[in-house]
């Protein structure tokens, strides 16, 4: 059955039903019931999307992991014109497909390093002043402070900033077109296009004026490297530009949505904030078990079938859209035992949120040694942290694919 043919009814007649408009929620505070529903009856199964397109949903683990690894479902391919969307259009193709795009240039080593364990751009100690910074300035504004402002973006904004060589005085204004860019259903194409080309060109003119030979950044080294490129193997100029700023849309949503989700997951669980003051060498795991637990996921990770196949018994054909769910995922009790329960100890913990395989994703290292020192910091400046509004009435901000807290407000 591909997904522009109507279902049956157990009778065999058609079923005139509409589908499930997807996402359900974007709200980080729980999973939507719909999508633990879903997995348990029926883990691939049809829905609309925000573009008013249909598409196959992917709830289970091991299903995810099979789209993940197998060929026949790509994402690069997504970036062209006539290709099926869940949200907006894609502006370019290497907006999609960046990774792919860099390796033929010969520069996605350069990306790999500096997102990589060692993150030499990042040290501990540098992060961990930043972090204190940010939460001084909450301390100096009083109680109760904002941690989605303070800590999450504010931690993101230093970070990606300083990677990239961007000067962090302009973080607002990028962090506000980044919203913009990844906010669902709320713009038109034309004010998603206008914005998108505002940081495009923000960031061409920050490479147009770099000094060749002594970068300031991740942004810089590409473009050096690059230069040295013959015009059939290098990226163009404005190919360059849209990937930088992708990388930092991207880095930055995904930290930020993380970092203020977890901290939320981890200021109602009373115990678990004890747990790390006692041992902060058990950050690591507790990181680990936020990561898997922790709904962060507006929209979904969309493929594109490029040869028709069968997913648990359903036919998908070429063309077709397939989405996964990668939270649904990380709480399938088939994968995880007990998934409902917070489990830093839980070994092993092969989730899914940065992928699989081949589409493992290269920033899962930042998110990793960022979040341990981050969090490290935010226990030892603020002990008796807990959250000034119960954990239901932390606002959400609405139809984002990276899900973020409108503020996480807390006292000392």
């Amino acid at each position: 059955m591909s997904a522009s043919q109507a279902p049956a009814t157990t009778d065999g007649a058609p079923d005139d039903r509409p589908l499930p408009r997807y996402p359900f929620s974007t709200d980080g505070d729980r999973l939507a019931p719909e999508l633990d529903e879903l997995r348990s009856r029926c883990p691939v199964a049809r829905v609309r999307t925000n573009s008013g397109g249909e598409a196959w949903l992917v709830t289970g683990y091991e299903l995810a992991r099979d789209v993940l690894r197998d060929r026949a479902f790509a994402r690069s391919v997504l970036g062209e014109s006539d290709s099926p969307t869940q949200d907006a259009p894609i502006l370019a193709p290497e907006l999609m497909g960046a990774m792919g795009h860099l390796q033929q240039a010969g520069l996605r080593d350069e990306v790999l390093t500096a997102l990589g364990r060692n993150q030499p751009e990042l040290p501990a100690d540098w992060v961990a002043e930043v972090t204190r910074e940010g939460l001084d300035r909450m301390a100096a504004e009083g109680s109760p402070g904002d941690l989605q402002r303070h800590f999450a973006e504010w931690v993101a904004a230093q970070c990606l900033c300083r990677l990239l060589g961007l000067p962090f005085a302009d973080r607002e204004w990028l962090a506000e077109r980044a919203d913009k860019d990844l906010t669902m259903a709320t713009y038109s194409d034309r004010e998603l296009a206008d914005n998108w080309e505002e940081i495009r060109a923000y960031v061409a003119a920050h490479l147009a004026a770099r000094t060749p030979g002594r970068p300031r950044g991740l942004a810089d080294r590409l473009a050096d490297l690059n230069a040295r490129n013959t015009p059939e193997q290098g990226l163009s100029d404005r190919q360059l530009s849209n990937i930088v700023a992708v990388l930092f849309v991207s880095g930055y949503e995904d930290f930020a949505s993380f970092l203020g989700v977890a901290a939320v997951n981890l200021l109602r669980r009373p115990e678990a904030m004890a747990a790390l003051r006692e041992d902060p060498g058990t950050t690591p795991q507790h990181v680990e078990e936020l990561l898997r637990c922790s709904v962060v996921l507006g929209n979904a990770i969309p493929r594109f079938v490029t040869e028709s196949t069968s997913l648990a018994g359903e036919q998908v054909e070429s063309g077709d859209l397939v989405l996964l769910s990668l939270d649904a995922a990380n709480f399938d009790p088939a994968a995880f035992t007990d998934a409902q329960r917070f489990d830093p100890a839980r070994s092993p913990n092969p989730h899914l949120r940065f992928g699989h395989g081949r589409h493992h994703c290269p920033g899962a290292h930042l998110v990793r040694r960022q979040s341990d020192t981050a969090f490290r910091v935010l226990l030892q400046r603020f002990p008796d942290l807990r959250l000034a509004v119960p954990a239901d009435e932390v606002p959400w901000q609405p139809n984002r694919m990276a899900i973020t807290a409108a503020a996480v407000p807390v006292t000392w």
